[in-house]
C-alpha cells in the first residue's frame, strides 16, 4: 500500500504543505481508508471511469455542488483532446484540430464526479488573442482544480514558463501534464521528463505524461484529481465494493460458462478436478480484484474448504432422481451454479472477511441451479455443443440483476 509521503510527492511543494495540513487532522482509521481507497484505485482509465459513474449518483446526495476541473495551457496541447476523455457525455464534445485556436471559447460539461472546463489557448494572440487568454484566465480563477497541459514536442520554453509561473500564482491545486507523449521517442522520454520537471521546479513525479489522444494514463490524471479531493476519495469510497463486484461478476460469468463446458464430459460432477482448476483461477482473479494477496495454493485449498463440490454432487443426485433431465443439463447447470456462488463466497471472503454458512451455500447453490435450469431447458433434450452452452450460460448470467448488485445475492443467501 503507498504511503501518504509517497501520494504526496506527486503534488506540488505548497499543496503538498496544505494536504498534510489535513493529513494529519484525520485520526488513524480516516488516514487508513482513505489509503486503502486511493492505493485500491484501477490502473486502467476505462473501469476508473466505470467507478467514477458508479459514485456519481453518492457524491451528488451527499455533497450536491460539484467541483469545478479546468484544463489549462497552450494553444494546440491537447486539452480539448483530454477534456473529450473526461466528459460524460458525447454532445458536449470539443471540436479538435491540428490547427491552433480551434478553442474559441470556454467548454463546461459534467464529467461524473466533477465538472469539466476546456479553455482557449493562455497564449494566444492579437485582439481576439487577448480576448481568449481572458476566457481561460477568468476560468482558471474560478477552479477549484487546475489541469495545466504542456507539449511534448515544444518543452518548455520562456513563454511555457510565464504561462505555469502565472497559473501557480493563483494558488490553485494544480497537476502538470506533459502531452504528446506517442510522439516522443521512447528512449527519449525519460530526458524529456525531466527536462520539463526541471524547468518548472518540479519533481518528475509530479509531472504526468500522457497521449490524450489514445487516452493513455487518463487514469493517473484522474487518480490525482481525487487524491487532493476529500469529497471525492469518499465518493469512490461509497462505489468500491459494487465496482469492485462488477468486476469480479464478470470473472464469474466467464468461469461458470466454462464449467459448463467442462459438465458436458461424462460424469461431470463426480470428477470436480477439472472445475475447481477453474474456481481456483477465478478465485485468484478475484482476489486481485479485492487487493487480497493469495496464491494458486491457497485458492485451491479455499475452494475446497467452501465444500462446492460435494453439495453439488448431492443436489445432482436429488434432481436425478426427478427424472425428466437430461444428465448434461443437470451437470451443466450444477457446475455452473457452484461456480458462482464460490465467486460470490470468495469475493465476500476478500471484501470482509465474512464465510458464509453451510445453510446459505446451500440455499443459493439451489437457487441458482434452478435459475440455470429455467434458462437451459430451452436448449432442448439434445446435448448442445460446448460453444452453444457457454453462449447460453453467459446471456443468462450477464442479463442477471445479481452482476449489478451483490446485496441481492447477500439477501438470496438469508445472510
Amino acid at each position: 500500500m503507498a504511503s501518504m509521503d509517497d501520494l504526496l510527492s506527486r503534488f506540488p511543494p505548497e499543496l503538498q504543505q496544505h494536504a498534510r495540513e489535513l493529513w494529519e487532522a484525520l485520526g488513524p482509521d480516516e488516514q487508513s481508508r482513505i489509503l486503502t481507497l486511493l492505493s485500491g484505485f484501477p490502473s486502467d482509465a476505462s473501469l476508473l471511469k466505470l467507478l467514477v459513474r458508479l459514485s456519481t449518483a453518492q457524491f451528488r446526495l451527499t455533497f450536491g455542488q460539484k467541483r469545478r476541473v479546468v484544463i489549462v495551457g497552450p494553444g494546440n496541447v491537447g486539452k480539448s483532446t483530454l477534456y473529450n476523455h473526461l466528459i460524460r457525455e458525447r454532445i458536449d464534445q470539443a471540436a479538435v484540430s491540428p490547427l491552433p485556436g480551434t478553442t474559441r471559447e470556454n467548454q463546461l460539461a459534467d464529467a461524473g464526479l466533477f465538472t469539466v472546463v476546456d479553455t482557449p489557448g493562455v497564449d494566444a494572440i492579437g485582439e481576439m488573442g487577448e480576448r481568449e487568454r481572458n476566457l481561460a484566465y477568468s476560468a482558471a480563477e474560478a477552479a477549484d482544480f487546475l489541469i495545466i497541459v504542456f507539449d511534448a514536442i515544444q518543452g518548455i520554453k520562456r513563454t511555457e514558463l510565464e504561462i505555469f509561473h502565472e497559473l501557480a500564482a493563483l494558488k490553485k491545486p494544480y497537476i502538470v501534464v506533459f502531452n504528446k507523449i506517442d510522439l516522443v521517442p521512447r528512449k527519449d522520454l525519460p530526458a524529456a521528463l525531466s527536462q520539463i520537471a526541471a524547468s518548472l521546479g518540479l519533481k518528475e513525479e509530479q509531472v504526468i505524461p500522457v497521449a490524450a489522444l489514445d487516452g493513455k494514463n487518463l487514469e493517473r490524471v484522474l487518480v490525482a484529481i481525487a487524491a487532493i479531493e476529500p469529497e471525492i476519495v469518499a465518493a469512490l469510497g461509497q462505489a468500491m465494493p459494487v465496482y469492485r463486484w462488477r468486476l469480479a461478476w464478470r470473472s464469474i460469468v466467464s468461469s461458470a460458462s466454462i464449467s459448463a463446458a467442462i459438465a458436458l464430459a461424462p460424469l461431470p460432477v463426480m470428477d470436480f478436478i477439472p472445475l475447481v482448476a477453474t474456481q481456483s483461477v477465478m478465485v485468484l482473479g478475484i482476489a486481485r480484484i479485492y487487493n487480497y494477496t493469495i496464491t494458486p495454493k491457497r485458492a485451491m485449498e479455499l475452494v475446497a474448504t467452501f465444500g462446492l463440490g460435494f453439495l453439488g454432487r448431492t443436489i445432482f443426485q436429488e434432481l436425478s432422481k426427478l427424472g425428466g433431465l437430461p444428465g448434461w443439463l443437470l451437470s451443466a447447470a450444477i457446475a455452473s451454479s457452484t461456480t458462482v456462488v464460490m465467486g460470490y463466497a470468495a469475493a465476500r471472503w476478500f471484501e470482509s472477511g465474512q464465510r458464509l454458512s453451510s445453510q446459505a451455500l446451500n440455499t443459493l447453490t439451489r437457487e441458482v441451479t434452478m435459475t440455470l435450469l429455467n434458462s437451459l431447458k430451452g436448449l432442448g433434450k439434445r446435448r448442445p455443443s460446448h460453444e452453444k452452452l457457454q453462449q447460453e450460460i453467459e446471456a443468462t448470467l450477464q442479463d442477471s440483476p445479481l452482476g449489478e448488485d451483490k446485496a441481492r445475492l447477500d439477501q438470496q443467501a438469508g445472510e
